[in-house]
């Protein structure tokens, strides 16, 4: 890697994600200490870029800053993290089959609300009805 060095915008500018977040990151530990000039400036590293790309990546998947921080400390010693990364992954799987299911059953019902708003004799609104009497 090399060993380049970039300040706080440029690292904004090149993962989509803003100089708060950047400084929230490191201090919640899921960035170590940034390196900083003797101004107190902090400058990034190749390995700094690679695991906030990770994150993102991770972020996209749904994982949570929790089970984040938990994927980056076994990034470290993949061979012999397999089976508990697996477990998260399957874990996030479930919750996303689940999501998945709700958000169906969410499609048909607002679909068969349109369809009654659509056929109805205008005297009353199938869609308000619908979420007064609908169960949760």
């Amino acid at each position: 890697m090399s060993d380049r060095r970039y300040r706080i915008g440029e690292v904004s500018q090149r993962t989509g994600l803003s100089a708060d977040t950047l400084r929230y990151y490191e201090r919640i530990g899921l960035l170590p200490d940034v390196a900083r000039t003797a101004s107190g400036i902090r400058m990034y590293g190749e390995r700094d870029l690679s695991r906030l790309n990770f994150i993102r990546r991770a972020q996209r998947m749904n994982f949570s800053l929790e089970e984040i921080g938990v994927l980056l400390r076994l990034r470290e010693d993949p061979r012999h993290a397999r089976d508990e990364v697996r477990a998260l992954a399957e874990r996030k799987l479930a919750e996303v089959e689940a999501s998945l299911e709700e958000l169906a059953l969410l499609r048909n019902e607002l679909s068969l609300l349109l369809n009654l708003c659509r056929q109805g004799d205008g005297s009353c609104c199938p869609i308000i009805e619908g979420i007064e009497e609908g169960t949760d």
